[in-house]
């Protein structure tokens, strides 16, 4: 649910939607408010038209033929008699009704007319005695006084729908539900669409961004659709124009570097053959060595970070192994175990330096490597073991710094330029992986790299 919500796209998705249905439930409501309004005037207005016809119809006979009429409107859906009072349509029984309001304005204020509340009533039966199908219906009893001052007693009955009607048109009906359901269903799909169409251009954005520093020269983004999207695209290029130059001249100053320093240490080289003090040659020698080394791993470095080889689908066993291989014929102590069938896309000679610079460490400072290779949650795990002294919890981190060596070497015979993790860390980065470091119990260091698998569906296009 977290990774749900997480999502700018399902946020607008569910922000969408549940607008969009609050909107209609509360235009619904209303609607159907102002509906049954609507509907329950024009009934007073009904009822109370029936009424005065039957009150004009009383109230201009005599008191002797009323009864007449009175038995003749049963025809007419009324129970009309005559009364003394008025009673039972007061007290608990009373009803405000806006009917009487009606009556009132139809009949004149001077009349005196109380209504009853409204009760259900049983269904007729028919001449046959059986009754007919079943349906809701009230009994509204209005008290109408004559301009005689005589009371007149109307029982008047309401048919409601019958239930299979109400059924179908109703809100509660199995017809309801379904027309309910399918609004949802377009509802979700319109909210998809925009939720959709706002994220898109970001979801690409991101893309290109996680393509940028695998490929500095991954074609740039359309600089197309609305104008926002229009100028994150334009600033987004120029970015990447700007960084793959500075990153083009820094390797070609450093290229430079190392071209041009090369000719003057090798004549430092021939010159240092002719020192007659054995003991300085040697040191002058040492000190020479260590510059070319630290001009080559610079040059090395630089090529770290530059994602200009092509990506292509890598065997990792095959990979390794073949390191493996060739650290062995060095005369380095190197073993490996397990495997994966595994493939991953990556830059083969970018991905072979950062392996080589990794068991090289591991047996300049701990005297062996001991790897292995796993397949752990669709990653590639790679490890490499020594029996060295490790490294202190505190500086497990800075080893990874440009140039930065621990205080006390693991080995006094050997050292380096500080470089080795470096690089190899950039070259993990550019491939989606991560290199971390971890201490023994039992003693010595591990170093883990982590790759991603490439799916099967590319490593059958490959």
């Amino acid at each position: 649910m977290k990774d749900f919500a997480g999502s700018i796209g399902n946020r607008i998705f569910v922000l969408l939607l549940a607008g969009i249905v609050v909107a209609i439930v509360a235009t619904t409501w209303l609607a159907s408010n102002e509906r049954k309004s609507s509907l329950r005037e024009l009934r007073f207005q009904h009822l109370a038209e029936r009424i005065e016809q039957i009150v004009q119809a009383v109230d201009n006979i005599p008191a002797n033929q009323r009864p007449i009429v009175l038995q003749a409107a049963a025809n007419f859906g009324f129970e009309a008699k005559m009364v003394d009072d008025m009673n039972d349509a007061v007290g608990v029984n009373a009803s405000t009704s806006p009917l009487i309001e009606i009556l009132q304005t139809r009949l004149g204020s001077e009349r005196k007319i109380a209504v009853q509340r409204e009760t259900e009533c049983a269904s007729p039966r028919r001449e046959d005695g059986r009754a007919e199908a079943p349906r809701r219906e009230t009994c509204r009893v209005v008290y109408v006084s004559l301009h005689d001052q005589s009371l007149m007693r109307l029982r008047l009955h309401q048919p409601g729908e019958p239930p299979i009607m109400r059924g179908r048109g109703g809100q509660g009906g199995p017809y309801g539900l379904q027309y309910i359901a399918l609004f949802l269903i377009l509802i979700a799909l319109l909210a998809y669409l925009v939720a959709s169409m706002a994220t898109r251009p970001i979801r690409k954005l991101a893309q290109a961004a996680a393509e940028l520093g695998r490929d500095i020269d991954h074609p740039p983004l359309p600089e197309t659709g609305p104008t926002e999207i229009r100028q994150a695209a334009h600033a987004f290029n120029a970015m990447q124009a700007r960084i793959r130059r500075q990153i083009q001249h820094r390797t070609h100053m450093l290229a430079a570097i190392t071209h041009d320093l090369q000719t003057p240490l090798t004549r430092l080289r021939l010159r240092l053959e002719k020192v007659t003090d054995k003991e300085l040659q040697q040191r002058l020698i040492d000190d020479l060595a260590v510059m070319h080394g630290m001009v080559r791993e610079g040059l090395d470095l630089a090529r770290s970070m530059d994602s200009s080889e092509k990506i292509q689908a890598l065997d990792i066993d095959s990979l390794l192994d073949s390191v493996c291989a060739d650290a062995a014929d060095a005369g380095q102590d190197v073993t490996l175990q397990g495997s994966t069938r595994a493939f991953v896309m990556a830059q083969p000679g970018a991905l072979r330096r950062c392996l080589t610079n990794l068991l090289d460490n591991a047996c300049k400072y701990g005297q062996l490597a001991r790897v292995s290779i796993a397949l752990e949650q669709q990653r590639v795990a790679i490890r490499i073991r020594d029996q060295g002294p490790g490294i202190p919890e505190a500086e497990l981190e800075s080893v990874f710094d440009p140039f930065y060596r621990l205080e006390v070497s693991r080995s006094r015979d050997t050292g380096g330029t500080g470089l080795g993790l470096t690089i190899a860390l950039n070259i993990a980065e550019n491939h989606h992986g991560q290199v971390t470091l971890r201490n023994l119990p039992e003693g010595g260091l591990e170093v883990l790299l982590v790759l991603p698998v490439m799916q099967a569906g590319k490593a059958r296009a490959g």
